[in-house]
């Protein structure tokens, strides 16, 4: 039997004392990832990324799926422990794309080879000027000003123009990425398709609670499940397909824009929640994990 180890931070660890507000999702993910990868004959672990190059020669294959707090400890000691775990077994996604993924300026390089994503400025801070800058370059009067490295909507914050300037603890602490407000998050919502190993698994719509613009479940977010159409699927698709390596597992978040077309907001390929409720079958027999246990076993055959 293989021995398949999913990462998580400290505070998401079953036998943490303090846990996430959201910790929940990692239990619901966990009762329908056990029986998916048990029926491929592969056991699971929940391992703390902090130990992970320890432990690393105990494991076929290692997926850091549940390291929600990457970003805020300490970036640079996760990248550098994911690299010991590269070089010791499996590391998926590889350590080549958590580099990559782990800064949005990742969208630059998308939109080069041909992604509709939406129109970006990346700025070496979210100071007044650059704010200001972005304002008129994106001719827009509201703007999303997010970290280059983050997640969950972490020092994200939504600026009218005219509006008192945000506090500095607010911000983003460093390099920012700025972004124009899409009303459709609000109208319509967020688009999340999932894929394993290349191919479409499942999709849903995440919508954010009346009044505020996040989507996340920590903020009052909430999601339904969706049937893209094929050709919204194989949007989705293009945008993998532009891509340098094949993911284990990715998560392509995309928003309408003001033109009628869905743009690229988040291509989710680190920590992403896979959303499995919204796959098809029960919790001991669940599409979205079959699919991502077999995936995985293709990978290491």
């Amino acid at each position: 039997m293989k021995k398949i180890a999913i990462l998580a931070s400290d505070n998401m660890m079953p036998s943490a004392l303090a846990q996430r507000d959201d910790s929940h999702e990692r239990d619901e993910q966990m009762r329908k990832l056990y029986p998916a990868f048990l029926a491929q004959n592969m056991r699971l672990d929940i391992v703390s990324w902090k130990s992970a190059a320890y432990q690393a020669k105990h494991y076929d294959a290692i997926l850091p799926l549940f390291v929600w707090d990457y970003f805020d400890d300490n970036e640079m000691q996760f990248i550098k422990e994911m690299e010991k775990v590269d070089a010791t077994t499996n590391l998926y996604n590889s350590i080549d794309i958590i580099k990559w993924n782990s800064k949005k300026s990742y969208s630059k390089e998308l939109e080069k080879r041909g992604a509709p994503v939406i129109r970006t400025i990346n700025a070496n801070s979210a100071s007044p000027i650059n704010i200001a800058k972005a304002f008129e370059t994106l001719s827009t009067d509201r703007l999303v000003i997010k970290p280059l490295i983050g997640a969950g909507a972490w020092r994200q914050v939504l600026y009218n123009k005219g509006d008192t300037f945000p506090n500095r603890e607010l911000l983003p602490p460093g390099p920012t990425m700025i972004q124009p407000f899409l009303p459709s998050v609000r109208e319509e919502g967020e688009y999340s398709l999932i894929f394993f190993g290349n191919d479409y698994s499942h999709a849903l719509i995440k919508k954010p609670k009346s009044g505020d613009y996040r989507i996340q479940s920590l903020y009052g977010g909430t999601e339904e499940t969706y049937s893209p159409t094929i050709n919204e699927i194989n949007e989705a698709q293009k945008i993998l397909n532009t891509l340098p390596f094949e993911p284990l597992y990715a998560r392509v978040d995309l928003l309408r824009g003001n033109d009628g077309e869905l743009k690229l907001i988040e291509l989710e390929m680190i920590e992403p929640y896979l959303y499995l409720s919204h796959s098809t079958g029960t919790e001991t027999n669940n599409t979205g994990a079959q699919k991502l246990a077999s995936a995985l076993i293709k990978k290491l055959s």
